[in-house]
């Protein structure tokens, strides 16, 4: 099985797939540029080590050990000095990767150290850029197009995100992220920020055509606020509509939503259909904090479909 993300989305979709299977590979956007990890990216020239440290939190053992080291990995220093605000666990895959010289054995050794139900790897082979064309940044001119460089930049923008690409734009993909999706049963894309963590992966050309070939089935989970910063007059529809513009060879069979989510129903469907998925809709959400999916509902959610993928539109009891 493979995961499509990053940060808090995939990490969310990682603890809920450790219920259902020890058999995950987390394939995880590299093109963070603020915080620890762009610190380090920039001193060092490495992959962004954030949403892959978060991707290898959500895989530790349910263990004392692995819940401790789950911890150590996740602990970030407080104070004003150099180390201030970076992760530990981002610095020990950083320092990993420059005694091996070879960042999925650096993963790989991390994972070990945790006792990770799964394997964690990037999604290219170099640090990534994320540019967009935004618009509605110009009072007098709502229309004009602002390109926007930064994955944080992007995310935070106050504009509207019309289209984003990769910089470099066609970048190499490890093979052992593309032998993932096209060997796995299921690929699953979402939840997570939509430009910046989940349309990425679309524009690597090895993992789309990996994700257009693959035997697998493919599900998008759409996020619990179709809303957000990046997406602010995105509907649950957009989103799938979205998809299909940016990866049009790429065919979806499950696309599923929290019913809480989902006020353009009928739209929903539709978009649904004309990229080839059956939308399901089941209860996701936690029910003390909002936006935050609960990973119990979400595995039930995702046992169900995988237990019988759906050929029809329907619902799941929850």
């Amino acid at each position: 099985m493979a995961a499509l993300g990053g940060g808090h989305g995939l990490a969310s979709t990682l603890s809920a797939l450790r219920f259902i299977t020890d058999d995950i590979t987390a394939i995880v956007t590299v093109a963070d540029n603020g915080g620890s990890s762009g610190r380090l990216r920039s001193e060092f020239g490495v992959l962004p080590p954030g949403d892959l440290r978060m991707a290898l939190a959500a895989l530790c053992d349910e263990s004392e050990w692995g819940h401790t080291w789950r911890d150590v990995l996740q602990h970030r220093f407080d104070g004003d000095g150099p180390l201030a605000g970076h992760a530990v666990g981002n610095l020990l895959i950083v320092a990993l990767w420059e005694l091996l010289d070879d960042p999925v054995a650096g993963l790989d050794l991390v994972a070990r150290l945790l006792r990770a139900n799964g394997r964690v790897l990037p999604m290219a082979a170099v640090p990534l850029d994320i540019e967009a064309d935004v618009t509605g940044l110009d009072d007098a001119d709502p229309g004009r197009v602002h390109v926007v460089s930064g994955q944080a930049e992007v995310a935070t923008t106050a504009g509207r995100v019309q289209q984003v690409r990769l910089v470099p734009q066609a970048p190499p993909a490890y093979p052992e992220s593309v032998a993932a999706i096209r060997s796995a049963d299921w690929v699953i894309l979402g939840p997570g920020s939509w430009f910046t963590s989940v349309m990425p992966h679309l524009l690597v050309p090895d993992l789309q055509e990996a994700l257009s070939v693959t035997r697998a089935h493919r599900l998008l989970i759409l996020n619990l606020e179709s809303r957000t910063t990046e997406t602010a007059d995105f509907t649950a529809a957009g989103h799938v509509d979205s998809f299909a513009l940016n990866a049009p060879g790429v065919r979806l069979d499950v696309v599923l939503a929290d019913p809480s989510a989902t006020d353009d129903l009928d739209e929903l469907e539709a978009a649904c259909q004309r990229v080839g998925a059956t939308l399901v809709l089941a209860p996701m959400s936690a029910r003390d904090r909002v936006g935050v999916h609960d990973r119990l509902r979400l595995a039930a959610a995702l046992q169900d479909i995988m237990a019988q993928p759906p050929t029809t539109p329907r619902g799941v009891a929850g």
